[in-house]
Order: C-alpha cells, then structure tokens, then sequence
C-alpha cells in the first residue's frame, strides 16, 4: 500500500473526522487552555516552584520539561513507517519547497514582523527573530498527526531541519541579529549563540524519541506483524503524545506564570506578530503544496513544518544567551502562548482545506 493510499483510506471514510476522534483528541483546544491556565496558576501562587522544576537541566531545558518533551515525541515517532521514507526523500518538489519556507522565507519574514510590530522594543524584537530561526523539531509531528499529514515525510523533513538547524542557527543569528540590521542602518544585537548547546537539545529532544520509534516499529512488527502493531499497540501508546503536550505545556507556563501575567501589554505585543506569522506561513505553505500537486497530506506537512517553531529550543537560546528574566526569554515563551492555540486551529483550517481544495485521486508527489 503507498503512502497516499494509506493517507486516502483514512481520510474518506464516512465518518466525521470529529467523531472518530477519542474525548482526549476531540476537547483538545480545551485541554491545552485547562493546561496553559493550569501552568500560569501554579508558576503564579506556588512559591519556590521555579526552583524546584529550574534544579537539575539537560542542558537548558529544565528535566521535568526534557521528559514531558520526550513523552511528547516517542508515541508519533513510533506511528511513522520508516520503510516507506525514501519515497519522501526522492520527492524534489518536496523537499526544496520546505528548505526554501523553513530557512529562507520563514526566518526573513519574522524578522519583518519583528521590526514592523516592535521597533522600540529590543529585546523582545531579539526574541522574536530567535523564535524565527528556531524551525520545529517536535510539536509538528503532534499537529501533522492530527490534521492526517504524511507521517513519514513529517519524520524526514523534521530529521531535515534537525541537520540544518545545528548547522545554520549560530550563522544565522549573527546574519539577522548583526549583518542584516547593519546593511539596513538599523540597530543590532550581539549574541553568542553555542553550537553544542544546540546539537545537544537536538540530539536529545529529537535523536532520542527517533531511535526509540525506529526500535520500537522494528521489533515489534518482526516479533508480531505489522497488523497487530498498528492495530493493537500504537493505539494504546498513541495518547501518551498528547500526555506528554499537555505536561509540557503547564510546566512550562509554570516556568514563567509571573512574568507573563505581571506584563499583560507586553504580552500581546509580542503576541500579534506571532499570530499573524503563524497564519500566513501555514496559509503560504498550504497554497504552495496546492499550486504544487503536492497532495493533501504532504501540503498538510509541508505548511505544519514551515509554520512551526522549536519554542524549547529558542527559550534555551535566550536564556543561555540573556538570562532567565530577560525580555529575549518572555518573548520565546510567549511563542507556545500563542502557537499552541494558533496550530491546533490550523489544524481544523487544514481539514476544512481537505474536503474542499484537495481530492482524493491528486497524487502525493
């Protein structure tokens, strides 16, 4: 069975996608508000909390949120059907596509939105271009699940910005915080940015849960078969996904529950750029994979890869780099605040899409 026909038969069947999910996946915008709200009260009211969760790292990135991410990744990971991933890397138009959107238009836009949005407001420009930079590695598999993507290019195109990401965030950042500004008369920011510090997050919030999946599909389809390993183990694995998003979510609002709710004004100045990125990336990312002939379910995966951002990554960054109550780091946490909100919609946008711009017999390559 290809790819598109495994993604055509789930796709048609009679059944509103609405109804075929479980009470988890159907309330999740509830779940993730109830979580979100859940981290702002605790981080808000519960002294010392900060540094309990801020006591052992890997890395950057606090333990308790290093597992929840882990849980987060390894359930979709072990969904992807690794033998049939060479058919994604020989699709060109796919592949140049996503390069193109998640490090040559993505990035520049953000830093637009960034200097139309927030002039006057350094630090918080500065984070905004480092959520920019930061491509996702992990909560896009969440969303290209959800919205029926193509799993196994999500896995490729994710491993993609993976490589890219080590190798180009450091330059990067010296190109959009220092070269470019300076070429435009404007203002920059000096910022060392460690090129372990993110092979380091790469390799654990992505090398991990992959090699995990990878293991998990191989063994368990050569000891049992294919058919008792989609139909019997990954549906009960498949809610520890969401589990781990909603754990991760809390802790990190609990992370930063004061600050955020001590500078409401700030918030949603930060926030509407933000919004309007994650909107008309996806809607670029979806128009593109149309214009293409991409097929639903790579365009889905195409637009989610491109309109997500490592947000773990970038808090990292302008921690390590500002320090844990600078403005660069509310603003990389302001970037969940309203991603997580701004892509479950778009995953509903991308199903409406579905049924109405894309058919059933449009091929996937």
């Amino acid at each position: 069975m290809s790819i598109q026909t495994d993604h055509t038969s789930r796709l048609d069947t009679a059944a509103p996608i609405a109804g075929k999910l479980s009470t988890l996946d159907r309330f999740l915008p509830v779940w993730i508000i109830a979580a979100m709200a859940l981290g702002l009260l605790l981080g808000t009211f519960v002294p010392g909390l900060n540094t309990v969760l801020e006591a052992v790292k890997i890395g950057q990135v606090s333990l308790p949120i290093a597992v929840g991410l882990l849980v987060m990744m390894y359930p979709v990971l072990a969904k992807v059907r690794y033998d049939q991933a060479h058919g994604v890397i020989g699709d060109r138009k796919l592949m140049i596509t996503s390069l193109v959107l998640n490090w040559v238009l993505a990035p520049a836009f953000m830093f637009a939105l960034a200097w139309i949005f927030i002039p006057d407001l350094p630090e918080y420009r500065t984070g905004l271009i480092i959520v920019g930079l930061a491509r996702c590695i992990a909560m896009v598999m969440i969303w290209n699940d959800l919205a029926c993507g193509d799993r196994e290019a999500a896995a490729v195109l994710v491993a993609i910005n993976s490589v890219f990401q080590v190798i180009a965030f450091g330059a990067l950042g010296w190109f959009y915080l220092q070269l470019l500004p300076s070429w435009l008369g404007l203002p920059t920011t000096s910022a060392d940015f460690s090129f372990w510090a993110i092979t380091a997050s790469v390799l654990v919030f992505l090398g991990i849960p992959l090699l995990a999946g990878f293991l998990t599909r191989t063994i368990g389809e050569k000891a049992k078969g294919r058919d008792w390993y989609e139909g019997t183990f990954l549906p009960k694995l498949g809610p520890w996904a969401l589990y781990g998003l909603l754990f991760t979510i809390t802790l990190l609002f609990a992370l930063q529950g004061g600050t955020i709710t001590s500078r409401p004004l700030d918030v949603v100045r930060i926030a509407l750029p933000l919004l309007v990125y994650f909107v008309a990336v996806f809607g670029a990312g979806m128009a593109v994979g149309k214009w293409l002939g991409l097929g639903y379910a790579r365009t889905a995966t195409m637009a989610f890869t491109a309109a997500g951002n490592n947000f773990e990554l970038a808090i990292a960054v302008a921690i390590g780099t500002f320090g844990v109550t600078s403005g660069q780091a509310l603003a990389g946490v302001v970037g969940p605040l309203i991603e997580v909100p701004a892509l479950v919609a778009l995953v509903y946008a991308a199903l409406w899409a579905r049924t109405r711009y894309f058919t059933a017999s449009q091929p996937s390559a």
